[in-house]
């Protein structure tokens, strides 16, 4: 951690920048890397220290994880051809709002909950309480 490049630093309120680095160990291969990432953070040293900075790290790649792989590795995010208007971003809040359904009703496995419900346009209906079968229907 340093304060000592917040005056070379075109970026407004900036506090500090630290270095964290890490030995990662891949899976499949059981071969490790290493990886040194540089951040900055609004955050001054009297209020964040080094064990502050890394749970914050560590709380931002919790989000990346639960929400923005879920949904890049299941709709291919990254890859989406919509790109004009307000096309990628009305299209990214449907996305995030079908996981957010999907993630409040399902225990299991979003992707295998998606992949059943990809199938059977059907169920689709059901699993939202939107046919006949499967809401209660008031009549008067």
């Amino acid at each position: 951690m340093t304060t000592d490049l917040n005056n070379y630093l075109l970026f407004p309120h900036v506090g500090q920048t630290f270095m964290i680095e890490q030995t990662v160990t891949h899976q499949k291969s059981s071969k490790e890397t290493r990886e040194i990432a540089y951040e900055i953070t609004s955050k001054k040293p009297d209020i964040a220290d080094a064990a502050q900075l890394l749970q914050d790290n560590r709380g931002h790649w919790c989000i990346e994880n639960s929400c923005h792989y879920i949904i890049d590795w299941n709709f291919d995010e990254d890859r989406s051809r919509i790109r004009t208007g307000y096309g990628p971003e009305n299209i990214s809040q449907l996305r995030r709002f079908a996981i957010g359904v999907i993630k409040n009703k399902c225990i299991g496995s979003v992707a295998q909950k998606m992949r059943r419900l990809n199938k059977n346009m059907h169920a689709v209906f059901d699993y939202l309480k939107m046919t006949r079968n499967s809401c209660h229907v008031v009549t008067s």
